[in-house]
């Protein structure tokens, strides 16, 4: 009786809610049926557009001369220790002019390889020192080291200031929860939803075409993780602690700097090395601004359609982003074990003798450049390229299975891809107005309606919305399909310890590719346009839907498995009717990194010749246009902030349901 009165209590609500749907769907049909009618209703009326991005252009144009000697300033400021770096890892010290200068040289390869080993064995062991320093002998053997040291050296300079920015910032939206709530978390969405090359569009009118420029943007977009990962772990130092600091009488200061953070260590270390994966990510397409390096060959070898450099090139980005994922993990893995110096020894090489080696050898390994030279520069002679390799094998495979390729392209694009873009640019945006503002206040009330229709307007009152559904129609296609594929990996490998150690390596590695590797293979194969994009998208997207999928059907309790073994459930229905409808909120958040993810990646393959809000900001830089970079970079993250909102929203009234 009780269970059939409480169905019966809430069953209406969901009725109304589905008489609700469907009267809303029908409107929107009416709307999209008398178009000829109500054209304001389905195309935003061109004379009604709101001009932001003349705005924005108006006070790029003030900032730009009024404020020129507070960007001189940070330039000249942030120039001193960059240049430092680029050469001492890059390029050469030169002191003087014309004959009488005298030149220091970089540092040595043989000594970077070297310490590259031992800061590996000293992390994590021998197999982390063959990983790590094998990476940084690949590089060198494939001709890609100056290439790789000025990309280095660039991180070397934007870590510390991302982690230094990131962890102020985290300590004080800690302390003060309304500036957490109104200042830093909006502040965190617009930085990590706002497309890469978005934030090359003011630096490049603010600090010119320089590294500096590619550093500030690369801080700009690394700095989130770290603010995130300090307000999150030292909301998790247990209250034990703090209260123990307090009775020992420490002030407010020592208790943050010597109890607090020491006890959020591995927290924050976690953060560190997302700092590093987003530098070097950004650092790439920072090439584009005078950042040089690695990305600076990848692009130049794509606009030539060179795919053996542009593989090498890659490649040697992916070795670099494993060699620096796995060690700033090992790291962060030895903190969080507790591994402190014995600060009894004296003396600084018995405290540190890792790193008083390190030093012993790098400047051993230096001076012997100046005397011998296959020391200072890699010597050509054993250097080798597989860049003739490559081309052949895409030719090849071009003569071969063109016929193939070319019919599984011309049919997803005129049977899938055209259909489905044509009905998104088509479908009126006063309707996905008014339905996302909906389903906003059915999933958590009038405030996230408000700001979910307002966001989805914004892209239509700035004259963006037919681009903004093309964008919306190729990010959509690819997150769905990466979640076909990532969930029922994610599934079998929740179900098998076996299967789990042959995905998570794979996983690991496509999640320390940066993005401009995904691109390459695909163009290689199916060459420019939505094809292309969307599979690269897919392959750099399917990540989250794997991981999230498998870490939520092994976090369900095992108590509510063993009881539904006792209720005589077999394997079969416990699975799909206790472990599968609890993971479902942890499978929603998958999805929604998933969508998130394959929103960025779509930015990025407007290098390949898609036609979206993507192409906007690319036309943007190549014209310097401010405003309208920084107004589609917007509505871009107003995408990704929808898609947000909406997800947690569902996945949190989920939780609560299921308890």
């Amino acid at each position: 009786m009780t269970v059939t009165a409480n169905a019966s209590r809430t069953r209406p609500p969901i009725q109304r809610w589905l008489v609700t749907w469907v009267l809303a769907l029908a409107a929107v049909l009416v709307m999209f049926l008398l178009q000829d009618r109500l054209p304001w209703a389905v195309n935003y009326p061109v004379e009604r557009v709101v001009p932001v991005a003349d705005w924005v252009s108006a006070l790029m144009g003030w900032i730009k001369p009024n404020l020129s000697w507070l960007t001189r300033s940070v330039t000249a400021v942030l120039g001193v220790p960059l240049d430092f770096a680029l050469n001492l890892l890059a390029k050469n010290f030169k002191f003087g002019h014309g004959a009488d200068a005298f030149v220091l040289p970089r540092l040595s390869w043989v000594g970077v390889c070297a310490v590259a080993f031992l800061a590996g064995h000293a992390a994590g062991g021998r197999k982390l020192s063959l990983l790590v320093g094998g990476c940084f002998l690949y590089i060198a053997l494939f001709g890609q080291w100056t290439s790789a040291m000025l990309t280095l050296a660039l991180i070397s300079i934007a870590v510390p200031f991302c982690i230094l920015t990131g962890l102020f910032a985290g300590i004080w939206a800690w302390r003060t929860p309304w500036a957490e709530r109104l200042v830093v978390s909006p502040a965190l969405d617009l930085m990590q939803t706002i497309p890469t090359f978005a934030y090359l569009i003011p630096m490049l009118l603010l600090f010119g075409n320089s590294p500096v420029s590619a550093m500030i943007a690369t801080a700009i977009f690394a700095t989130p993780p770290m603010v995130r990962a300090t307000m999150l772990g030292l909301s998790r130092v247990p209250s034990e602690i703090d209260d123990f600091s307090e009775m020992a009488g420490c002030t407010a200061r020592q208790k943050l700097w010597r109890v607090l953070l020491p006890s959020a260590r591995p927290t924050l270390m976690v953060g560190v090395n997302q700092v590093i994966m987003l530098a070097l990510n950004m650092v790439i397409i920072a090439s584009m601004i005078g950042a040089g390096g690695l990305g600076y060959d990848v692009l130049l070898a794509l606009r030539a359609l060179k795919v053996g450099e542009a593989m090498e090139a890659g490649l040697a980005i992916v070795a670099l982003a494993i060699a620096l994922d796995r060690l700033s993990q090992a790291i962060a893995h030895k903190q969080a074990k507790g591994n402190v110096h014995q600060s009894a020894n004296p003396g600084f090489w018995r405290r540190y003798p890792n790193l008083t080696l390190a030093i012993a050898i790098l400047a051993v390994t230096t001076l012997l450049g100046l005397f011998i030279p296959a020391f200072a520069a890699v010597p050509k002679a054993i250097t080798f390229t597989t860049a003739p390799l490559w081309k052949a094998a895409v030719n090849w495979v071009t003569i071969n299975f063109f016929d193939l390729i070319e019919a599984f392209r011309v049919a997803l694009i005129l049977n899938v891809l055209n259909p489905l873009r044509a009905f998104c640019e088509g479908f009126p945006w006063l309707g996905a107005v008014f339905l996302l503002g909906l389903a906003g206040y059915q999933l958590s009330g009038p405030r996230l309606a408000v700001l979910v229709a307002m966001l989805t307007a914004f892209c239509a009152v700035t004259g963006l919305w037919e681009k903004t559904m093309a964008t919306v129609y190729l990010c959509g296609i690819s997150a769905f399909i990466a979640c076909l594929i990532g969930i029922p990996i994610g599934l079998m490998a929740a179900r098998s310890d076996r299967f789990e150690k042959i995905v998570t390596p794979v996983i690991d590695t496509l999640q320390v590719l940066p993005s401009f590797c995904f691109i390459i293979p695909v163009v290689m194969l199916f060459r420019v346009g939505d094809v292309t994009a969307m599979i690269a998208t897919i392959a750099f997207a399917v990540v989250p839907a794997i991981r999230y999928t498998n870490h939520g059907i092994r976090q369900v309790p095992p108590a509510l498995i063993e009881a539904a073994k006792v209720s005589g459930c077999t394997p079969r229905q416990t699975f799909f009717r206790v472990q599968l409808p609890l993971a479902l909120p942890e499978i929603m958040l998958g999805v929604n990194q998933t969508i998130l993810m394959a929103l960025a990646m779509i930015i990025i393959c407007a290098m390949v010749g898609t036609r979206d809000l993507g192409q906007e900001v690319f036309i943007a830089l190549s014209k310097a246009d401010s405003g309208r970079g920084i107004v589609a970079g917007l509505a871009i993250a107003f995408i990704g902030i929808v898609a947000d909102r909406l997800f947690n929203a569902w996945t949190a009234k989920a939780r609560a349901r299921l308890g």
